[in-house]
């Protein structure tokens, strides 16, 4: 079958067309490894690189990479540099993403310089943009890209820790509890809290918000990629990242786009940004979809522009460093810190605890981290959760018994001061089988339950949780505390008379 194909190309026989199809069933590697012993050297392939269609000398360079052949570096090299077809540049660079091209290296950054420092034409701005990101992502899989080490800060700096959900109280209060000098000036904002200060190694102990972000401030706002990118350049973030870190060397960034955009349109503004933010920068900010080390973060605004922010991940976050298992239903550690600090005046001293929907362990983790426990229990009915669960627990130095089991079918020797779990969601399940689940979960926690003792949970079910309490008179409930009006979870503190 695919000796048809190579006996087309030799006597150019539908070229374009052959090509094209070849290219797709070598997707198949026994295909592929099949054309390669047909065509030995590629100098069939070599000789389609000098063809007058730039369809066919595109698809030729695609697949002599694929092909991996080691002699085709040079010719795919003298091709791309002669080629005057905007649209088939690209696809040279792609094609030597296969290939070792070490010896080439200067060749190819000395084009990227002459692409940054070129304003294209708008007719042609599509192609040369897509021939910047494909020689951006050859010359960073070539160059040796050491990473930066974090060294903190001289002077103070806006931080925003990102919390997600209306309880900034809490974080609030955590860093109160740090010293003065610490903290400085610290206030709510709409997604979280701001603080000022320089150290940000005291801020990133903390556990009860998300993310660690700095606020980029801009002269004007700016709504269109390339301005955009133009205004950060200009912000004075080149200084700011050299201010806290050895190296002045250049940066891997990202870009995240938090915005009610449709997915076509967010890909086609970062990729914009992107380019211009690498042309601005003459790529002292270089553009990765993977080794990054820090990412600018855009949250479209209710006016249409856009709020720049800065994530460091070369800043070490070890708070979390136990969560090394997770699951789909898993809760955030940031979440579940934050939940246990609310309940931490219900919470008893040496208590004996079950999380009867325990997942990968994060709820009795942390529980166990703002108070300690005598004797903690995990159960769930979704066994790798719980093999999850007891390699977290391991690494967070926390001696818990996970047991794979279903909640309702659990027995025990003994009462139990709590229960603390984060409720399943309802997701596919009907309002009827989650009912269900909250009266079997009231029931059989009262046969666990020492008398006094005190259940905790997170739930987005409030009418169900209210019926429950209304038919199950033996339990009050102490306190609710509203999470996220908007998905409507709380955290309940429900107690059993007794």
């Amino acid at each position: 079958m695919i000796e048809k194909y190579y006996e087309a190309l030799q006597k150019r026989e539908n070229l374009r067309e052959n090509l094209v199809e070849l290219r797709n069933r070598m997707k198949d590697e026994t295909v592929r490894k099949q054309f390669a012993s047909l065509t030995g050297d590629g100098r069939l392939l070599l000789e389609l690189l000098e063809e007058e269609d730039p369809k066919v000398r595109k698809n030729a360079a695609m697949i002599l990479g694929e092909l991996r052949l080691a002699g085709a570096a040079d010719a795919l090299v003298t091709a791309y540099e002669r080629e005057q077809t905007l649209f088939v540049k690209s696809a040279y660079l792609k094609a030597l993403a296969y290939l070792d091209i070490t010896a080439y290296q200067e060749r190819l950054k000395e084009r990227m310089e002459e692409l940054l420092s070129y304003t294209p034409a708008i007719e042609e701005k599509k192609h040369i943009d897509e021939e910047v990101r494909a020689l951006g992502r050859l010359l960073e899989k070539a160059e040796d890209n050491k990473s930066h080490a974090f060294t903190g800060f001289k002077d103070p700096h806006e931080m925003l820790l990102l919390t997600g959900h209306t309880r900034t109280d809490v974080t609030l209060k955590e860093i109160g509890e740090l010293p003065a000098d610490i903290r400085r000036k610290t206030a709510k904002h709409p997604l979280g809290v701001a603080v000022y200060t320089k150290d940000v190694r005291a801020m990133a102990n903390l556990r009860t918000y998300r993310e660690l972000l700095f606020p980029i401030r801009l002269k004007q706002d700016e709504g269109q990629a390339d301005e955009l990118a133009d205004a950060i350049w200009q912000s004075g973030i080149s200084d700011f990242l050299k201010e806290c870190h050895k190296q002045d060397t250049p940066f891997r960034f990202r870009v995240e786009i938090r915005a009610d955009m449709e997915n076509d349109k967010r890909a086609s503004f970062a990729k914009k940004f992107a380019i211009q933010l690498e042309r601005a920068s003459a790529r002292w900010l270089t553009n990765s979809t993977g080794d990054y080390e820090i990412e600018i973060r855009l949250i479209k605004k209710k006016d249409g522009g856009f709020a720049p922010f800065l994530k460091l991940y070369t800043i070490p976050m070890r708070r979390f460093a136990y969560r090394k298992n997770a699951v789909a239903a898993s809760i955030h550690p940031s979440l579940a810190a934050m939940l246990v600090a609310l309940a931490r005046p219900y919470l008893k001293e040496n208590a004996q605890i079950l999380d009867p929907f325990c997942g990968v362990g994060t709820m009795l983790i942390e529980r166990d981290i703002i108070e300690p426990a005598r004797e903690k229990y995990g159960i769930d009915i979704f066994g790798p959760a719980i093999e999850g669960a007891r390699e977290n627990a391991s690494l967070a130095g926390e001696k818990i018994n996970f047991i794979h089991r279903d909640y309702f079918d659990f027995r025990h020797d003994y009462l139990f001061d709590e229960i603390i779990t984060n409720m399943p969601v309802r997701g596919k399940q009907s309002r009827g089988e989650m009912d269900t689940l909250y009266a079997s979960f009231f029931e059989k926690s009262k046969e666990i339950l020492a008398p006094g003792g005190t259940m905790i949970f997170y739930s987005n079910e409030e009418g169900i949780v209210k019926k429950q309490l209304r038919l199950h008179t033996e339990y009050r409930l102490i306190q609710e505390f509203v999470i996220s009006e908007k998905r409507h979870f709380s955290l309940y503190i429900v107690g059993i008379k007794g």
